[in-house]
């Protein structure tokens, strides 16, 4: 028996996982180290095309009873806290790395573009602004939403994702109807959850034979790449979620302690794993002179996981918490507790 809810850090784990690997690759690539270049390119469309869907999904699944529990405005000043502020932190703190390093590494970062994030989000930071807009626009369109609308709703979504590369939205728009579906899809999976769970192994064998031919027919044989966008990539991330969810309720029924915690965790990882991944392949390559790709693959992707994670010990054990959140007495929940206490 599977404790409650442990898939869900797994396919987290699993996302992350996939996302360190994925940035890493991108800056041996980048770098000019001698990849094969159409290996590569197979390989980053295949992560690409839900790795990032997955966690949107992920953040979806437990909206609507948080949504219940703190009401509109509550769930989105709650997501200042735990969105915004660590966003706003860490798009700071490696940016301005990332200008001082300029020299060692593959971008050319100005102090114009770091200070551009509420409007420019760079880097990986990009997801923590988008989910918070698709938080904020879910918060209002399901407010008043029965669970009866979640399929139609999900629907709609999902012709907003295909219409969107189409439409003139704009950036901010892109980040909504890009995203929002699969966030959408995590809501609705609620109805469904309890069939997966009494059934995740054929699930898993008929998912995961799914995913591999959905691949390969969209790779392979159409010769397509994730930033096609429209059904046919709407299509194959959500076949890959749920193959995903299915493996991850199998993989519940085991206890890895390791790659629950790597999943636990995967929210310090994604803020700090692009400065641990590009230090690595700064010390293989301009100071030790390595350019075997398999090793920069192999340090970069440990390091990038484990690195944030010995920093994730290290605010703990010296009470650094105000690196991941905001310090209580300043946090936006406590500011509204405050104000409507007068």
């Amino acid at each position: 028996m599977q404790e409650r809810n442990a898939w869900v850090d797994y396919a987290k784990a699993i996302g992350i996982i996939l996302v360190v690997y994925g940035h890493v690759a991108r800056g041996v690539f980048n770098a000019g180290l001698p990849m094969d270049q159409d290996e590569y390119l197979l390989v980053d469309s295949v992560i690409y095309s839900f790795h990032m869907p997955l966690f949107f999904f992920l953040s979806g699944l437990f909206f609507y009873d948080s949504l219940v529990k703190r009401g509109k405005a509550g769930l989105i000043i709650n997501k200042v806290d735990t969105i915004i502020y660590p966003f706003i932190v860490w798009s700071l703190l490696q940016g301005l790395i990332e200008v001082v390093l300029s020299n060692y590494t593959n971008g050319d970062v100005t102090l114009g573009q770091v200070f551009s994030l509420l409007w420019s989000p760079r880097a990986q930071f990009w997801f923590l602004y988008a989910l918070f807009l698709v938080f904020v626009v879910c918060s209002f369109v399901y407010a008043k939403a029965s669970r009866r609308y979640f399929l139609p709703l999900l629907l709609v979504f999902g012709v907003l994702y295909v219409l969107s590369t189409d439409l003139t939205v704009g950036s901010v728009g892109k980040f909504i109807f890009g995203n929002a579906v699969f966030f959408a899809l995590g809501i609705w999976f609620n109805e469904i959850k309890a069939y997966f769970l009494a059934r995740h192994v054929p699930l898993t064998l008929l998912l995961g034979a799914s995913f591999v031919a959905g691949q390969y027919l969209f790779h392979v044989t159409f010769g397509l790449s994730w930033e096609v966008g429209g059904w046919p990539v709407l299509s194959l991330a959500t076949v890959s979620i749920l193959f995903v969810v299915a493996l991850s309720m199998w993989l519940g029924r085991l206890r890895m302690a390791w790659l629950l915690f790597i999943g636990a965790s995967s929210m310090t990882i994604y803020l700090m794993h692009i400065l641990a991944g590009s230090g690595v392949r700064v010390i293989l390559g301009s100071f030790m002179g390595i350019d075997s790709i398999a090793v920069h693959l192999i340090v970069g992707t440990l390091v990038g996981l484990a690195a944030p994670l010995l920093a994730q010990m290290i605010i703990k054990k010296y009470d650094l918490y105000f690196l991941l959140a905001p310090p209580k007495s300043f946090s936006a929940t406590r500011l509204r507790t405050r104000a409507m206490a007068h």
